[in-house]
């Protein structure tokens, strides 16, 4: 009996054939990113104030004193963005320290708000006045994405499984094309909150399928390459939303922008195959067969069609179904409770900081919009030091270390004084490259610490958990109303806590892997790994490079059993 690897190799596990596909597969991995940082410039609330009646005996007044005698300061002396007085106050031009005049009052803005078209030509903020008490449902415009995210990694997950692979990429492509494109042209909050939302299903389909599409195609000895390609293409379109945002300041074109790319994903699906793998578990022998001739005849094997002909195929070929565990079993052990619940907490504190910081790209000395470059730049050498230093210093020191000094570096960035904002901007990105060694690592981490029977549904698990937390990192920023350091702390001592809890994990470096449940329940086989197992680890670690934030890794190089492997990759990915 053949098993698929064995027959991947046949045509050539990675020739030219795998090379072009993975090269179109890596479009889709380039569009996600500039979608899940959209918010960052769609939604940012520009330099705002009250706009002022035409009140009796200050038309002649200069700008700076029509602001002088309508509207208060704040306690750091700038003019109050959501207060005004219920009428001017003419003798705080003699006198700017005054007290009111009987009668009048501080209240909130009557006639909408003016807004410094400087930064952004429009934003939701400034189309539908998000700003003040409204200013939570801008904010939430993220958490309704992730959301939609959650329930698109549910759907696709279970629908690519089911319908194949080729399939639902072509359907997740044409919901975020026309959700995408059709929220740009939203007439109101609601609205664009919905369409926004689906389309964040459809990118999420976009993410795992075409990631499970390239890994199904490529032999375990090159997925290397591919996942640290696969990586790089993610921090090019976190860098490349920069510059399109930059040259595109009204949100509708920007939202217009970053999808129509999606159209390039339609446009090379023609050319794309469907998964062989997938199509030998569903025995349909006679397409898979047709399919793994194409990639032979590409890559010079033209003796292959008549080496292996379907009917050999049927007969010699092994797929295996992977055995049925659910959820449950993740806690129904002593110790693969304790490695979940552990687990969860990290993959919470990751996202949770990731986002955090991520999504607040204000407050330096650079622009939003280098800020944005900068820190999609820093993520490629954060991804590049993890491959090299993950052998070295293990797991587990990786992953707390990471945490807690991303937790430090944003404890120290709100104690920095803001005169000092070159400062402030530098540890701002070291913290994000600290966080995105945090999540690099937790991808590999976590699929080596569970067994390979529950591999898929502990990363999966996991990775639910992180996304949660993605949603909730946007809100958590409104708590700078109560106490402007509030939304740092918080996020600084949940790095802490999720790194402190990262060291309460078993070490996994150079350990062989579990295969079962008794595996991780009685004492781990503690032999170090045969140079076939390690080659698999370095597969899987450079794969852990692949996703950066939520959508950041393919453990599938991680599994013994190729046919399991394919499974894992709908579940790992986060949106990062």
């Amino acid at each position: 009996m053949m098993k698929f690897e064995e027959l991947l190799a046949e045509v050539d596990g990675f020739g030219k054939y795998q090379i072009l596909v993975f090269l179109m597969l890596c479009i889709p991995r380039l569009i996600i990113p500039m979608h899940f940082l959209l918010h960052n410039f769609i939604s940012a609330i520009p330099p705002h104030h009250c706009a002022i009646p035409d009140f009796p005996g200050i038309s002649n007044l200069s700008q700076e004193e029509v602001f002088r005698v309508s509207l208060p300061r704040e306690l750091d002396g700038t003019w109050s963005s959501c207060k005004m007085f219920s009428r001017p106050q003419l003798h705080l031009l003699i006198n700017s320290s005054g007290e009111l005049d009987n009668g009048s009052s501080i209240q909130n803005c009557q006639q909408g708000w003016v807004y410094d078209a400087g930064q952004y030509a429009s934003t939701t903020a400034t189309e539908w006045d998000l700003v003040c008490e409204k200013k939570g449902l801008n904010q939430a415009i993220a958490t309704f994405f992730f959301i939609g995210v959650t329930l698109g990694s549910v759907f696709f997950g279970y629908t690519s499984d089911r319908f194949g692979r080729r399939t639902m990429l072509l359907v997740s492509s044409f919901i975020t094309v026309f959700f995408g494109g059709m929220s740009a042209f939203s007439v109101s909050y609601w609205m664009f909150v919905t369409l926004r939302t689906i389309s964040g299903v459809g990118l999420t389909g976009m993410s795992i399928i075409s990631l499970i599409l390239a890994v199904e195609w490529t032999d375990i000895k090159h997925r290397t390459f591919c996942g640290t390609i696969s990586g790089m293409s993610w921090s090019l379109g976190y860098m490349l939303l920069a510059l399109i945002a930059y040259l595109i300041r009204s949100w509708q074109w920007l939202v217009l922008a970053v999808t129509c790319p999606c159209l390039l994903s339609i446009a090379v699906w023609w050319w794309l195959p469907e998964s062989a793998r997938w199509l030998l578990t569903k025995k349909e022998v006679e397409t898979a067969h047709g399919y793994l001739s194409k990639c032979a005849k590409v890559n010079g094997k033209e003796d292959f069609p008549s080496k292996i002909t379907p009917e050999i195929l049927r007969k010699s070929v092994t797929i295996e179904e992977s055995r049925t565990y659910f959820y449950w079993h993740l806690v129904k052990t002593p110790k693969l409770r304790r490695i979940t619940i552990f687990s969860a907490i990290v993959w919470f504190g990751v996202s949770f900081t990731y986002y955090g910081i991520s999504l607040n790209i204000g407050g330096f000395s650079l622009d939003p919009y280098l800020t944005q470059l900068m820190f999609g730049a820093i993520e490629i050498p954060a991804k590049l030091g993890v491959y090299f230093v993950l052998d070295h210093i293990g797991r587990r020191h990786c992953q707390g270390w990471s945490l807690i000094v991303t937790g430090s570096l944003i404890a120290l960035n709100t104690i920095i004084p803001a005169e000092h904002g070159h400062v402030r901007s530098a540890v701002a990105i070291l913290g994000k490259g600290f966080s995105e060694a945090a999540f690099t690592t937790v991808f590999l981490y976590t699929a080596e610490l569970y067994p390979t029977v529950l591999r898929q549904s502990g990363v999966g698990c996991c990775s639910f958990v992180a996304r949660l937390a993605s949603s909730i990192a946007p809100l958590v920023m409104l708590l700078d109303d109560t106490w402007k350091y509030l939304p740092p702390m918080i996020f600084s001592v949940v790095a802490g806590l999720a790194g402190s809890v990262a060291f309460l994990l078993t070490e996994t470096t150079n350990i062989q892997l579990p295969e079962t449940i008794q595996d991780v329940e009685g004492d781990r086989n503690k032999t170090p790994l045969g140079d076939q197992v390690h080659e698999q680890s370095i597969a899987a670690d450079s794969g852990g490079i692949a996703l950066g934030m939520l959508s950041q890794m393919n453990v599938d190089a991680l599994l013994p059993e190729p046919q399991e492997a394919n499974k894992d990759c709908d579940k790992e990915e986060i949106s990062s």
